[in-house]
């Protein structure tokens, strides 16, 4: 929409009031002792709201309500039908409140703006209707047996979920999340992002205007350390859906022994691999890596940040590729030209750069980038060929716009390379030659690998990775599997 100015955004801003206390039990409610911590705009270094620092005693609050409400039935006994309606209207209020939650989700974590109109709110809208539209579609078995045996096997909801979910993709990822949590009949306990609580804290009323009981559904912000921790925990939490580092993953996987032996499930790290081969369409490869990579500034934990290349092409590849990152507008996400906005906070900025630092120390050298823009909110999309597959650019997450052009002679040294990675979320492969893709698609420890397109996702298709990116699976039936548990019912007939 061409009346959508950066003065139009500024505008609804002003207009704009952001809930800065958390949502227990259908209403928002300060944090104990009225604790807060600061949440900021990354793209101006402005407070945006001084907002709850939920401490233990809410979230045990929260788990409390979200239990009273799993027991109670108020949700989970529902009929499907009713269910589904209230997730449908969900999903309508979402879109109807696009433009409010759009902005919040750039306010909070420098996405361009209409990247957060066009396709994250969107997104997550239609995440809560696709899984409406599976609510009454979903069957139990039968088992085979004797004649004087009946077996059932049944789905039933977990009970009460704790999800934490990253900065982001603040609002699509809680809608990962929540959907399938909420359609099984589950009451859910969520803590978002320090950086990024505003979207969902605005959904989470929205979700009880479209019908959800109060109670099912509860927005605990904080600290990770303090409202995470207490989350991962808590006694009374049935399982733990977890999306962000793989170091915070690891905690959590601990905090589930310490406690409870509650599943967790991680979707976390990734450094995945872009393999390109000297028989791809080359424009289209071009501009895919130019997405996987630079989408999002990078913050993608699928980005696909080495570029791995046929040596025969490499040149010329980089060469049109550092070509399209330097065309690329970077700066204010209120802008609506702007593709690569701010990144989220000055902690990730100087992350990133120190990444930009030590790669040049280690040998690999700068072709375009590699500088902070707009007062320092921005990272330029920044490339480094001559990277040794065993440097620090290539194995570690940089979280941020930074590609690692690999070069490669064979199918078996591309695979080789793009494997030796403790990471196995995603990979790319750009080929012509259908038995390559096939060959090297099915060697490639990867849980998502895209043929002739970057990061490819649908609700219908399962979203998670291999090795230390994590285990279980986000998105479509798949997803249910961490929100449920599977009951035998065995009838001795007489």
């Amino acid at each position: 929409m061409s009346e959508l100015t950066k003065s139009w955004w500024e505008d609804l801003a002003s207009k704009t009031t952001l809930q800065d206390k958390a949502y227990i039990d259908g209403e928002y409610v300060s944090a104990t002792n009225n604790a807060t911590y600061q949440v900021i705009n990354p793209a101006n270094g402005k407070l945006l709201a001084d907002t709850a620092a939920c401490q233990a005693e809410d979230v045990n609050t929260a788990v409390a309500a979200a239990r009273r409400t799993f027991d109670s039935g108020v949700w989970r006994s529902q009929a499907p039908a009713q269910r589904k309606a209230v997730m449908k209207k969900l999903a309508d209020l979402i879109r109807n409140e696009m433009h409010e939650l759009a902005l919040l989700e750039t306010l909070n974590m420098g996405k361009p703006v209409l990247t957060s109109l066009n396709l994250d709110i969107p997104g997550s809208a239609a995440c809560f209707e696709w899984y409406a539209e599976a609510i009454d579609k979903l069957y139990g078995e039968v088992a085979p047996t004797d004649g004087n045996n009946f077996a059932t096997i049944t789905r039933e909801p977990i009970g009460v979920v704790g999800a934490v979910v990253p900065w982001n993709f603040p609002l699509d990822i809680a809608a990962w999340k929540l959907a399938p949590a909420l359609i099984a009949g589950n009451s859910v306990v969520l803590k978002p992002a320090e950086q990024s609580p505003h979207t969902i804290l605005r959904v989470a009323e929205l979700a009880v205007e479209a019908g959800l009981p109060a109670g099912v559904l509860n927005i605990i912000p904080g600290r990770g350390e303090e409202a995470g921790k207490a989350l991962g925990l808590h006694m009374d939490v049935d399982c733990l859906a977890f999306t962000g580092s793989t170091a915070v993953g690891k905690y959590f996987m601990r905090y589930s022994a310490d406690s409870n032996m509650k599943p967790v499930w991680p979707e976390t790290g990734g450094k995945s691999p872009n393999l390109i081969f000297a028989d791809c369409d080359f424009d289209a490869a071009v501009a895919g890596a130019v997405a996987g990579i630079f989408s999002n500034q990078g913050e993608i934990c699928s980005a696909n940040s080495r570029i791995l290349v046929e040596n025969s092409i490499k040149d010329k590849f980089t060469e049109a590729f550092v070509a399209a990152a330097k065309n690329m507008v970077v700066g204010d996400p209120l802008e609506a030209d702007t593709e690569v906005g701010a990144i989220v906070d000055q902690t990730q900025v100087q992350r990133i750069m120190g990444f930009v630092e030590r790669a040049g120390k280690d040998g690999a050298k700068l072709l375009c980038g590699g500088n902070t823009l707009l007062n320092g909110a921005c990272v330029e999309p920044t490339v480094f060929t001559d990277v040794d597959p065993a440097m620090e650019l290539a194995t570690e997450e940089v979280f941020g716009p930074v590609a690692a052009v690999i070069g490669f002679d064979s199918e078996e040294e591309a695979i080789r390379i793009a494997n030796d990675s403790v990471y196995g979320l995603a990979a790319s492969v750009w080929s012509q030659n259908l038995s390559r893709v096939h060959r090297v698609s099915a060697a490639l420890r990867a849980g998502t690998v895209s043929v002739n397109t970057v990061d490819a996702i649908d609700f219908s298709t399962p979203f998670g990775g291999y090795k230390q990116s994590g285990f279980g699976r986000d998105l479509s039936l798949h997803a249910l599997d961490k929100f449920t548990q599977l009951k035998t019912t065995w009838i001795k007939l007489a």
